[in-house]
């Protein structure tokens, strides 16, 4: 009968066996378990493929996903959109309001704003989702960085569109950047309507601002600066107006729906 010796190991070596042994299961834990993520959060969109082609993203087209709700910028144009996710294998998409401004590129805008509706399969990576059609058509997108939220005061604001219930429009062909204005730290508000200029004291009270009388130039202004300087002057004078501040994107809304939504300049500018 064979006799089994016993053999004697170093403590050194016996440690470095445990450590390697231990340093390759947490190894093998990892593969099998990669974490992939979540579909809810915000995402920068990278490219598109459809009918064959690839068309490149702009910086600015991102999604952001919600668990009921969607919002982001077709690379120009903002919108929301309603969605309801099957797991995180699928994502129905309804489209909601959008912004209708005239854009550089927008051949990127028409295929994104297509393809970002009814049900999308949800291919996910590592450090991407991919967004998939019926006919195999793709939205790529990469996971993005949170965009601070501007303050209210000390940022000028310029006008980008104006809302009226769930239409939201950019402003008319020779009005853009026209209406801009400035919330001090007192909240004393100043700038220009689109024509006149105009300043005027902010009470605020929570997310709602109440405008007082405005005290403005008297040039007459006619044609889109005109049209848009009426619309703004009615706003601030209809009462208590309910403020949001997403990123740099400040939306004033009425209760009779009607509002603005402005952009506050980027660092870079």
């Amino acid at each position: 009968m064979r006799t089994l010796r016993h053999v004697h190991i170093p403590a050194g070596l016996a440690l470095v066996l445990a450590l390697t042994a231990a340093g390759c299961g947490r190894a093998e834990e990892q593969g099998a378990g990669a974490v992939l993520p979540d579909p809810v959060g915000r995402w920068a969109v990278e490219s598109l493929t459809t009918g064959g082609r690839t068309l490149h993203a702009p910086e600015t087209a991102r999604i952001d996903l919600g668990e009921k709700e969607a919002k982001g910028n077709y690379g120009c144009n903002g919108f929301t959109a309603g969605v309801s996710f099957a797991g995180t294998d699928a994502v129905t998409v309804t489209p909601g309001a959008s912004t209708t401004m005239a854009c550089a590129d927008m051949e990127f805008e028409t295929a994104f704003a297509k393809l970002l509706t009814g049900r999308l399969t949800i291919d996910r990576g590592p450090d991407r989702l991919t967004l998939k059609t019926a006919d195999g058509s793709t939205i790529a997108m990469t996971p993005a960085p949170a965009t601070p939220d501007a303050s209210l005061t000390a940022v000028e604001w310029t006008v980008q569109s104006l809302i009226s219930g769930t239409t939201v429009s950019s402003l008319p062909a020779g009005a853009t950047g026209s209406a801009r204005f400035t919330v001090d730290a007192d909240l004393s508000v100043s700038g220009t309507l689109g024509c006149n200029r105009f300043s005027a004291q902010v009470t605020r009270d929570g997310d709602r601002l109440t405008f007082g009388p405005l005290t403005t130039t008297r040039m007459a202004c006619d044609g889109p600066a005109g049209e848009v300087e009426a619309k703004l002057t009615d706003l601030f004078a209809s009462g208590p107006l309910t403020s949001r501040i997403e990123g740099r994107r400040l939306t004033l809304t009425a209760a009779d729906g009607k509002g603005l939504i402005a952009e506050a300049a980027s660092d870079a500018e």
